[in-house]
């Protein structure tokens, strides 16, 4: 089996993924993963939000490796779009408000609404998820299964590699929050009542 030695340039690496080594793209992973979760850590993500901003970081350099104009300047490269992502999966969860959190019952309304109101919500999320590809609803269920599944299990289950998890992730959660089936509960809105 060939090896890389640990001296080897960063261009150098650069190159021969370009020309599709993939023993080369698995030493660059290998070499800058603790940087992109150094970048994590200073954000204060752990978990699988480092595993999302991870995949997300590795997603990118695969689809842009050719466009990298300065293959050493390549920890730089990685440094700032660690930094990008973090920070947009900050900017997302602040937005994301938990559904434990959301008031159901309006002031002044009895229980029965508010059992009502709970299991309206629910029925519309379970439309919303049924409007999703079986792989879209495979991938929720596994994630949000307790306990979660690594994301090991997922890649070996569906066929996915690790670092496309995450991304995949988010599109489907923004496909199930577009639904049409949750959009009075997106903006607050509640069903109309029969007076």
């Amino acid at each position: 089996m060939r090896t890389i030695r640990n001296d080897v340039d960063v261009a150098t690496l650069v190159a021969r993924a370009m020309n599709g080594d993939q023993l080369a793209w698995q030493h660059i992973v290998l070499r800058f993963e603790p940087l992109v979760q150094s970048i994590c850590r200073r954000f204060g993500l752990a978990g699988t939000d480092t595993d999302d901003v991870s995949g997300s970081v590795w997603f990118r350099l695969v689809t842009h490796l050719t466009a990298i104009r300065e293959p050493a300047a390549l920890p730089g490269w990685l440094k700032t779009t660690a930094q990008r992502e973090c920070l947009t999966l900050l900017r997302t969860r602040v937005r994301e408000i938990p559904i434990e959190d959301l008031e159901v019952t309006a002031p002044g309304e009895t229980a029965p609404y508010s059992r009502l109101l709970v299991e309206e919500r629910r029925a519309a999320l379970r439309k919303a998820f049924a409007r999703l590809s079986s792989r879209d609803q495979k991938l929720l269920a596994m994630l949000f299964a307790a306990p979660p599944r690594s994301y090991e299990r997922i890649s070996a289950v569906l066929g996915m590699p690790i670092g496309a998890i995450g991304p995949t992730r988010q599109r489907c959660l923004a496909r199930l929050r577009s639904s049409p089936e949750l959009a009075a509960w997106r903006t607050n809105a509640l069903p109309s009542r029969a007076a």
